[in-house]
């Protein structure tokens, strides 16, 4: 894959030391030289010094062929019109864009861009940290609105079926394992203690289940 990293920071960086460990062809773009520095010594990519805005200079990052591109600059605005430009004049097939302030994200989101808002996910992980440690989140979705959680079923909950403890609108299980075989459940399927179970919430959803899990414990 031919890809294009607009942004040397800490982002930019790390995404081109992950991205290089797979093999991928990149180019990296940014308006100072000097963050180059902050490569690995091992990148074999190429790099440009240039304004990412500027036609020549992505041209000569090759955005014509290019997979996909990335703009992870510390600039929300410029971030959305590279990834607007990338996507709607060049047709790249892959276009992710870096939120920065949170307060942009809207303007991200009427771009249609597919968006990673480190700020906000970030903010929202140690929250769930803090409020949900018996609830461990496995996989995040967007930027965080919903998730699948992970819980191992409690002493309390022995003999419950899932819609007596898992019931919501803002709640779906996803699977149920048990000695080490996963099966799909149904509103009816019966959990044993140590049952692990799988479930896409939103934070609100999440919050109902550490509820439910506070509330059969203490009787």
């Amino acid at each position: 894959m031919n890809i294009i990293i607009v942004g040397c920071g800490r982002v930019g960086v790390e995404l081109a030391s992950r991205l290089m460990q797979s093999g991928t062809n990149l180019v990296v773009v940014d308006n100072n030289a000097q963050s180059f520095t902050n490569l690995p010594a091992s990148f074999e990519g190429q790099t440009i010094e240039g304004e990412a805005l500027n036609r020549d200079v992505l041209m000569r990052a090759g955005i014509e062929t290019a997979d996909g591109l990335a703009a992870v600059t510390n600039s929300d605005a410029m971030n959305a019109v590279i990834g607007h430009v990338a996507r709607e004049v060049y047709h790249v097939p892959h276009v992710v864009v870096r939120n920065y302030d949170p307060q942009w994200r809207v303007i991200h989101e009427s771009f249609k861009h597919q968006l990673v808002s480190s700020t906000s996910w970030g903010a929202q992980r140690i929250e769930e940290m803090l409020y949900h440690a018996d609830v461990r989140t496995v996989y995040s979705a967007g930027n965080g609105e919903v998730e699948i959680y992970e819980i191992t079923v409690p002493d309390a909950w022995q003999g419950k079926k899932v819609s007596d403890v898992l019931d919501s609108s803002q709640i779906i299980v996803t699977a149920v394992t048990r000695a080490g075989r996963a099966i799909l459940p149904d509103a009816g399927c019966v959990l044993e203690a140590c049952d692990v179970v799988h479930f896409g919430a939103t934070m609100e959803g999440a919050q109902q289940v550490k509820d439910k899990m506070i509330t059969l414990e203490g009787k």
